[in-house]
């Protein structure tokens, strides 16, 4: 795919994704990003790629919805539809995956741009970055996952005044809420980024991928049936080379040299 919205690239099982719309400042989603987004996250499935970046170039990360794209449509409710179930596959996809994905936020994350910060399994942002939900502001409700995970981040009533009252927060404060796991100066995001995706990398991909879904699930079922699915998945890592491989290297007292396999 010839992509007009982002830039993407594999390089020592890292991918990385760069929202970069070169006609909008704000790297507004629009629906051609939406459709790209979609088409790298079935990319960052493949076996090789066991560390994911997501950022973005210019001062923004995203803004959110491009708003003046939605309005010129001529089946508004068809578009976002179209626009929404694309994004929505394209998440559904990185959160799938085994590997890490590590959002590294260079500046203002709005809306859409709020919501893909959400869904990384860390959070890297530049001191200067700002959060906003932003939906509200514009007569919309949220979509692209926030409504899933802002509330497990922050808890129910905190994620209220987040969507309720489109209230800004610093990079600091996001920390301090739950929702940034480290800030850093905005000249050295990215290498974070990349410094963190080289030591995931090295790592046992399965096992992320493992931890990644039992997460997800902690707040939906009950205790027998987490329990459970921790069970088949403690296991399944014994089918793996890097499970036994790990425990042969513990015993051993050595390093682990995991595949990823």
């Amino acid at each position: 795919m010839d992509y007009k919205t982002l830039r993407f690239e594999i390089a020592e099982s890292i991918a990385t994704i760069t929202l970069d719309r070169e006609d909008s400042p704000a790297n507004a989603l629009n629906a051609r990003m939406a459709e790209e987004l979609f088409d790298v996250g079935v990319r960052c499935g493949a076996p090789d790629v066991r560390a994911v970046i997501v950022t973005a170039s210019g001062k923004m990360f995203c803004g959110g919805g491009d708003l003046a794209e939605m309005d010129a449509a001529p089946d508004k409710p068809a578009h976002l539809t179209r626009m929404a179930t694309l994004l929505h596959a394209g998440l559904i996809r990185l959160a799938w995956i085994d590997a890490p994905v590590i959002m590294a936020v260079n500046g203002t994350a709005g809306g859409g741009g709020f919501s893909m910060v959400l869904s990384g399994d860390y959070v890297i942002a530049s001191e200067k970055a700002k959060f906003v939900s932003a939906y509200t502001s514009s007569g919309l409700t949220p979509d692209g996952s926030s409504t899933y995970y802002l509330a497990k981040h922050v808890g129910l009533l905190r994620a209220k005044e987040l969507m309720l009252t489109n209230r800004v927060l610093t990079a600091t404060e996001a920390q301090d809420w739950g929702l940034v796991n480290k800030v850093v100066p905005p000249e050295t995001v990215v290498d974070e980024a990349r410094a963190l995706a080289r030591n995931v990398a090295s790592g046992p991909t399965q096992a992320f991928g493992g931890v990644k879904r039992l997460l997800d699930t902690a707040f939906s079922d009950g205790l027998e049936t987490q329990l459970d699915r921790e069970t088949r998945s403690i296991s399944d890592m014994m089918r793996t080379r890097d499970g036994p491989a790990g425990i042969a290297a513990f015993l051993a007292k050595e390093t682990p040299r995991f595949e990823g396999k």
